[in-house]
């Protein structure tokens, strides 16, 4: 009995010590946190675990982890229809609000679900289940686009199955079946998928032959360059679950199909060193000791190599390519970009991401909300509901869901 009691409380010791990560006292909900971050890592754990043995690769498992204990059919209920078709090839969700009666043509959310370019899905009921709140609530056709991941397809396949499955809804004919409204049409997404829906917008804006212009584009703690991984904060989230920076530099070379050894040199900003000619013209444009104020900066220094390691651009371009990054696009793309949103949160690696492309994009004339949470979390938006439910999910979700209610 002793000794069972002993074995116990050794096991307890080792699960608290496993979960507990020091988190700030400002973060929602730290301990629900924790015991999220806990379980994500151990899914990785045993998503590692299989790459090695051979049976799979990392993000293959890791996914079928996911949407297995997560994957939800198209149900419908009383106020929302809901449906698994194609656009172009493309799977999406679609999600016909109830109408109002007063107006014969409904408004209209394309949205890109996150996850790293590799991970979730616009079928698991995180998204599921924002997608038919957002249709509900905004009396809106919600179409959520299961794009392709990698390792299946790398950059810029996800775009382009983004920019194809968009570009069939648009049409007249295809916007008349599911009676929307041509001029009032958001671009939306969160994470990666802000990504997506970032430079959808970019490309969109450039694309003279569009015909249906999009009237808003709304970006949650987007993920939008990869030339300097240290940033404010880069710095101050290194380790903030649910997405350290070790995790969201592996994801870019994920993305872009290279190799883990320049992972190292990539978060000491060593591919975008001095002595690497390709970015010299693009730091001006991420020089965030002017994009940023200083209730952001602090006493952060930037992080700049004299000398660094060139091959890594050679060898992956994409990484100073705009369409993978595009809070470094010209100045002549942001212009006339539809009104934007942009939620970020604190404790978020990703967060002077969104800030930085806020400024650029005023200073290009674009008309922006830049809607932060002090006590927000990478992710937090998706996590509303038991067992996973935060006081700041649910109160971005809410503040998302006004700004497009009022704006579209």
């Amino acid at each position: 009995m002793r000794a069972s009691c002993v074995l116990l409380a050794a096991l307890a010791a080792l699960a608290a010590y496993y979960v507990y990560i020091p988190l700030p006292g400002s973060v929602s909900d730290p301990w629900k946190l924790m015991l999220l971050d806990a379980t994500f890592r151990g899914a990785q754990q045993v998503s590692n675990l299989i790459h090695y043995l051979g049976l799979s690769h990392h993000l293959l498992a890791l996914n079928f982890i996911i949407v297995s204990f997560g994957k939800k059919t198209a149900w419908s209920s009383a106020q929302v229809k809901v449906t698994d078709t194609e656009f172009d090839g493309v799977e999406v969700r679609v999600f016909e609000g109830p109408r109002k009666p007063e107006e014969p043509l409904q408004r209209s959310v394309v949205y890109v679900h996150g996850g790293g370019w590799a991970l979730a899905s616009a079928k698991i009921r995180y998204y599921d289940e924002l997608c038919t709140v957002m249709a509900e609530e905004l009396n809106a056709v919600i179409v959520s686009i299961e794009y392709r991941l990698v390792p299946k397809v790398y950059f810029p396949e996800q775009i382009h199955d983004v920019v194809r499955a968009t570009k069939h809804f648009l049409q007249p004919e295809i916007l008349q079946k599911y009676m929307v409204d041509p001029g009032r049409i958001c671009i939306s997404g969160d994470s990666a998928g802000g990504n997506l829906a970032a430079a959808l917008a970019q490309q969109f804006n450039q694309d003279a032959n569009l015909k249906n212009k999009l009237k808003l584009q709304a970006l949650i703690y987007p993920v939008l360059q990869a030339l300097d991984f240290n940033t404010p904060s880069y710095q101050q989230n290194v380790n903030t679950p649910i997405l350290p920076r070790y995790v969201m530099v592996k994801y870019w070379v994920d993305y872009f199909k290279g190799s883990y050894d320049f992972v190292q040199a990539m978060i000491v900003n060593n591919h975008t060193s001095l002595d690497v000619e390709e970015a010299t013209a693009l730091r001006a444009r991420l020089n965030w000791t002017s994009l940023l104020p200083a209730l952001i900066t602090k006493s952060y220094k930037p992080v700049v190599q004299a000398t660094g390691n060139p091959r890594i651009v050679q060898e992956i371009p994409q990484l100073l390519d705009a369409r993978a990054a595009p809070l470094i696009a010209d100045q002549e793309v942001l212009r006339d970009l539809p009104k934007t949103y942009i939620l970020t949160c604190e404790h978020d690696v990703l967060r002077d991401d969104g800030i930085m492309y806020a400024k650029r994009l005023e200073s290009a004339g674009v008309e922006v909300t830049l809607d932060h949470f002090d006590d927000g979390f990478h992710g937090c938006m998706i996590f509303t509901n038991w067992p996973t439910n935060f006081s700041v999910g649910i109160r971005t979700r809410k503040s998302y869901i006004e700004w497009l209610d009022t704006n579209l």
